[in-house]
């Protein structure tokens, strides 16, 4: 194009100079010039017009829905955040507002505990946490009471006051749904409504426990838990608004069933849904009306999700620039040696970050065998793991560190509770139980395992232990899954504990196998010696009940819990019950988070062994793109990617 665009200018350049010869030779001979004709201006060329700008993502998984309630996959929950953007994005320091005026905080006018008074018949929640019609011999916490101590049984007479928790949301003024329908409370209140509605699937834990949510203004919504509800996550219980102009009239259950030919979904964020080809990709264009719209957000003019197999081919796929990045739905945690070795070359950017789920080794204190009377000899297993320090002295003979260096890339870290170090509740002050073999032995001798050959190569044998029989080997099954990562943090760790006299029998499990309902399946009809698996929580509170008494499975309560551990301590389950109790922004709410962890690090029913982590890959000049350990999802700030010489711009 520009070797045409320089001849042109060169033939009119050699024109002029003929023209010009051809006057001159005329005004020698005479002959009079003819009159001056008007030089003609050369144009510049016009500026090209700028190609589309594209983004493409590749997932290892297709969105199993585009509806927005029910149980979505990753897939799913990264392609509704380019379309919805927050309302409100979650990460390990709390909340953040996206189309919400602020986050709603105590102290401020936008959250309120009152005192309101309640009667015999009326819908409120019990000690228990569950709603329940308030009735004689109902226990209930008062108003003003958060301890067990001070709960009472209704009696069915007496005037009754009981807390109640008002929360206010604000919306930012002027926001749109992309086809430029302004967007209101009452498009959160009318999600409110169509969620409750019982052919809507998804949980109704939050909606049984709502008293009221409805609309105070154009911007303003307001929520109402039921009396006794203490909520911890009250901020986050604005519903994310759904076009009432559009779904109003649609039945729940035509709307839970519909594709998105039918009922395409349509939101405020950065993009714009436009079509869904099965079996490869879904594609998005850019929302003209987004309210970042003037800060030139979103980047790119068309975003498009593309599904690919497995993660081999993922990255192949990106090296060909068929892929400009990797989510983290590929499951790219596999291909750590790989992908960092592409990264040292500057061939991608490998972008990883812990995440909530905890990869656990608990203990079985208490087999379900024991639920009938301790009975050793006839059924029963030993019990060998009932005293504190025999879990103790394990814990510190656990090569944890190990584990993260070699089978993790050093790209994860071992936590001393049940979250993690970077939660803002997490507490340092608690025990902790580094890799230490002599301080492994000392607490496993001081319990009674002794090493009666001298052979620190054979298992410790009981002479003291209390519940066990003298001269049982301290041999124990370790049980997992069969996936390659557990196999190699079971080797290792089974590697260390023989450096303390503790032998062990690995048996690998199928995940059906291992996770298999009780009383038959080994986790949850707690059969175990030690049991390796994972456990997660997506909330912003310390999930502390998953070691409470209430947690056992068991057959009173059809075997579902997640205490697989059978630890039981009262005063560990009056502590997280107190701290549930709290509310973020009182006083005692981290002090009573403290004290749980406290008590879970001294008697140790789980040795938490490592944070999982989450890998994603770009293509090397991408930027803005970043993983957070508590983000729901991993593409929180879509509108803000960008790559190549735009990045900064």
């Amino acid at each position: 194009m520009h070797r045409k665009r320089n001849s042109l200018y060169f033939a009119i350049f050699v024109l002029g100079l003929m023209l010009s010869a051809c006057n001159a030779a005329a005004g020698k001979t005479g002959t009079p010039a003819p009159a001056e004709s008007p030089i003609a201006t050369l144009q510049p060329a016009p500026t090209p017009t700028a190609l589309p700008r594209l983004l493409t993502i590749c997932t290892g998984q297709e969105p199993n829905s585009l509806y927005p309630f029910g149980t979505l996959n990753l897939a799913a929950r990264s392609v509704l955040g380019a379309i919805y953007d927050g309302p409100i994005d979650t990460f390990t320091n709390g909340y953040r507002a996206v189309i919400l005026q602020k986050i709603p905080a105590i102290g401020k006018d936008d959250v309120q505990v009152a005192a309101v008074s309640v009667k015999r018949g009326e819908t409120v929640v019990d000690t228990a946490g569950n709603p329940a019609v308030l009735d004689i011999g109902v226990k209930v916490f008062p108003s003003g009471c958060t301890d067990e101590a001070c709960a009472i049984q209704y009696d069915g007479r007496s005037d009754l006051q009981m807390d109640q928790l008002v929360v206010t949301f604000r919306l930012l003024p002027n926001l749109t749904w992309s086809d430029g329908t302004p967007l209101t409370a009452a498009d959160s209140v009318f999600a409110f409504t169509l969620a409750s509605d019982p052919a809507t699937p998804g949980s109704k834990y939050l909606i049984d426990r709502t008293k009221t949510y409805e609309v105070a203004d154009d911007l303003t919504a307001q929520w109402w838990g039921l009396p006794g509800f203490h909520d911890a996550s009250y901020a986050d219980n604005f519903w994310p608004p759904l076009p009432k102009h559009l779904w109003e009239k649609i039945p729940a259950a035509e709307l839970a069933k519909a594709d998105v030919k039918a009922h395409p979904p349509m939101g405020w964020g950065p993009y714009v849904f436009k079509e869904w080809v099965v079996g490869e990709y879904i594609h998005l264009d850019k929302n003209p009306a987004y309210f970042r719209a003037a800060e030139n957000f979103p980047r790119f003019d068309s975003l498009t999700f593309r599904f690919v197999k497995d993660a081999p081919t993922g990255v192949s796929a990106l090296i060909a620039g068929q892929c400009d990045i990797l989510d983290t739905s590929l499951r790219l945690d596999g291909e750590i040696e790989l992908l960092t070795e592409l990264a040292r070359n500057n061939q991608v950017k490998l972008v990883t970050s812990t995440t909530p789920l905890i990869e656990r080794l608990d203990f079985g204190i208490r087999p379900a065998s024991y639920d009938d009377g301790y009975a050793p000899g006839i059924g029963d297993r030993q019990d060998i793991l009932g005293d504190v320090r025999t879990r103790q002295g394990i814990a510190y003979c656990l090569d944890r560190q190990k584990v993260v260096n070699t089978v993790l890339g050093g790209l994860s870290e071992f936590p001393n509770s049940f979250i993690s170090s970077q939660h803002l509740l997490y507490d340092d002050q608690i025990a902790k139980y580094p890799f230490d073999v002599n301080q492994g032995i000392a607490l496993l001798e001081q319990a009674g395992w002794v090493d009666a050959d001298n052979n620190p190569a054979t298992p410790r044998v009981a002479n003291t232990v209390s519940g066990v029989s003298m001269g049982t080997p301290l041999t124990l099954n370790y049980w997992t899954t069969s996936a390659l990562q557990r196999r190699q943090v079971s080797e290792v760790l089974s590697q260390s504990l023989t450096e303390c006299g503790v032998g062990v029998n690995l048996q690998y499990f199928s995940q059906d196998e291992l996770y298999a309902p009780g009383p038959d399946g080994p986790l949850f009809g707690r059969k175990f010696d030690l049991v390796e698996y994972a456990i997660g929580s997506t909330g912003a509170e310390p999930p502390c009940s998953w070691f409470t008494s209430q947690q056992i499975p068991a057959s009173s309560n059809k075997w579902l819990g997640v205490n697989i551990s059978g630890y039981s301590n009262p005063d560990y389950d009056a502590a997280c019950r107190k701290a549930m109790l709290m509310l973020p922004g009182q006083d005692e709410y981290k002090n009573s988070y403290a004290a749980v962890q406290t008590i879970f690090a001294n008697d140790l029913p789980s040795v938490p062994l490592y944070m999982r982590i989450k890998v994603a890959v770009a293509r090397p000049d991408m930027c803005d793109f970043s993983l957070n350990a508590f983000a729901v999802n991993d593409l929180w700030n879509i509108e803000g990617l960008d790559y190549g010489s735009a990045c900064g711009g």
